[in-house]
């Protein structure tokens, strides 16, 4: 007689689903050999068991331990089949889409096929699928009017900003964008050549970068202008939020909330519909609380020194910083550029002062390397 009935508060729904979510999580896990489908089904599945573990204050410390064989099981998983399995998604079809880079052909598809005059795609930078879950919660009890289509696809490995961001905006792989790739200073270049290429001119592309504040009057004009029929934007207020974090996940819960409740998300989603946008939403790389393993002494040899990767260029370089992190993964893939070595650090560790905790991405796990991926259109009346 429970199943599907509300209780008294949130916190007890919560505390008596965990239980139950747990074991279907445990007995889901998906195998080596496992379909794509598998994992982004998987994924948001164990979203939610994020999104139910913070919902328990007094209650996440123990939660957390109780999950620590899970989420062993649940890395080394998908850390072997990333390894096997993930070079195969590069070049599959973009409808549906499976990874970043298939996105903007993804979205010209849509834009011939049914007959939409102006699509918006929305990157909010940073944001994990259990961090999803709690803005979706938000925007259904503000925006009303609003549906959300959720799905789910990769982002590139390394996750890291300047090569998942760019992929997705470019519509393809980081080995086309190898001068670029340490900065996103030319997304706006890839985005509105990828729609060149389509048969759209300049002044019918928008780019816009650094929201996620306020609506500005600028802002509401590129939505408003008629010639406008593709607008690409990079909210990058989660980001932000990730590395100031110092409160682990359950912090990143409670300020991504915070942010969500302010009026500027909603804002943007409602002026895009009511602007005739097909919008898309989507996350260029998700993040994960990590524990130090220790910074390697490498002087400056490292191309990047991020938390959770660090890039090198040159093959002996990495080779002889990973024989002091025996656990760390050496990453080399199809799609990345010449002279771009990633040393990946182990699971849930991260490349700082050993046993300080951070917020961080860039890595394999299934928090940091399935992405929401959210069409958002008014309800019928």
């Amino acid at each position: 007689m429970g199943i599907g009935i509300r209780g008294k508060s949130q916190q007890q729904d919560a505390k008596n689903r965990l239980p139950k979510l747990l074991e279907t999580i445990r007995q889901s896990v998906p195998a080596s050999d496992a379909k794509h489908m598998e994992w982004l089904q998987f994924a948001r599945k164990w979203a939610e068991l994020i999104h139910l573990l913070c919902q328990q204050p007094s209650s996440v410390e123990k939660a957390q331990e109780d999950t620590g064989d899970l989420k062993s099981l649940v890395d080394t998983a998908f850390t072997d089949w990333v390894t096997k399995r993930y070079a195969g998604l590069i070049n599959l079809p973009p409808v549906p889409p499976v990874m970043l880079h298939h996105l903007p052909r993804f979205l010209a598809r849509e834009m011939c096929d049914n007959d939409c005059s102006r699509i918006a795609f929305v990157v909010i930078d940073g944001l994990a699928m259990d961090q999803w879950l709690i803005v979706r919660d938000v925007l259904q009890s503000r925006q009303t009017g609003l549906r959300f289509r959720e799905t789910a696809v990769f982002a590139w490995a390394p996750s890291l900003t300047s090569v998942s961001r760019q992929a997705a905006f470019s519509g393809k792989p980081p080995i086309f964008f190898p001068n670029s790739i340490q900065t996103t200073d030319k997304e706006s270049d890839l985005w509105t050549q990828f729609w060149a290429d389509n048969g759209l001119g300049s002044s019918e592309v928008v780019y816009v970068k650094g929201l996620g504040d306020a609506m500005s009057d600028t802002l509401l004009a590129d939505i408003a202008r008629p010639k406008v029929r593709v607008a690409g934007m990079v909210v990058d207020k989660v980001d932000r939020i990730m590395h100031g974090m110092e409160m682990g996940t359950a912090g990143m819960h409670n300020q991504v909330r915070q942010w969500a409740m302010a009026p500027f998300l909603g804002d943007l989603l409602e002026a895009l519909c009511d602007n005739g946008f097909l919008v898309y939403l989507t996350s260029d790389h998700g993040n994960i609380e990590a524990r130090g393993c220790g910074r390697p002494s490498e002087g400056c040899v490292a191309d990047v020194r991020g938390e959770r990767v660090r890039i090198y260029p040159d093959a002996t370089l990495r080779s002889n910083v990973k024989a002091h992190f025996p656990a760390a993964l050496e990453w080399d893939i199809t799609g990345l550029p010449e002279n771009y070595f990633p040393l990946m650090a182990p699971p849930r560790q991260a490349f700082i002062r050993k046993d300080e905790k951070t917020v961080c991405h860039g890595g394999l796990s299934v928090e940091e390397l399935i992405v929401p991926l959210v069409k958002v259109e008014r309800k019928r009346k």
